[in-house]
């Protein structure tokens, strides 16, 4: 087990397996020293622990979790491609994609539930730009996705 596995570990997380994917597309893809994960929906043991739209079925506590669910997908998907998390050298940009009730704008703190995992599990190498966007409806009605990309070493 490497040192970002130990962490995730020590937060009491473990990495769980890859998603697979729902339609067209590989879960992540590396392309010289990056790797570009998809989206990455908030799936537990193959399935999402909740649905809807933030700030209607779903509050922005719950949100906030499940993008933390989100980023540790991601993480997988990183894994899958680079062999050994250990070899992140930054997390370069995070982008995530929040279905919104018409009236709900807080999508940044949401995203926070995938920015602050990076960075308790990752440092520094987890500071990252980041980009919070609300949507009207996501894939299997999802509240919640992020896709990251990353730079190894």
């Amino acid at each position: 087990m490497g040192a970002v596995e130990a962490k995730l570990a020590e937060l009491g997380l473990a990495l769980p397996d890859v998603v697979p994917p729902l339609a067209a597309y590989q879960p992540a893809v590396q392309s010289g020293p990056y790797v570009y994960t998809a989206g990455q929906l908030p799936m537990v043991d193959g399935k999402l622990p909740v649905t809807g739209k933030v700030g209607a079925e779903v509050t922005p506590e719950e949100a906030k979790e499940l993008a933390r669910t989100c980023a540790l997908n991601a993480l997988a998907a990183v894994k899958s491609v680079a062999g050994d998390l250990d070899r992140i050298a930054r997390v370069v940009k995070v982008v995530g994609f929040v279905a919104s009730a018409s009236d709900f704008t807080g999508q940044p703190a949401v995203l926070n539930g995938a920015s602050e995992l990076l960075g308790e599990v990752l440092g520094d190498k987890g500071v990252h730009a980041r980009s919070a966007v609300g949507v009207a409806v996501l894939p299997l009605d999802a509240p919640v996705e992020v896709e990251i990309q990353v730079e190894l070493a």
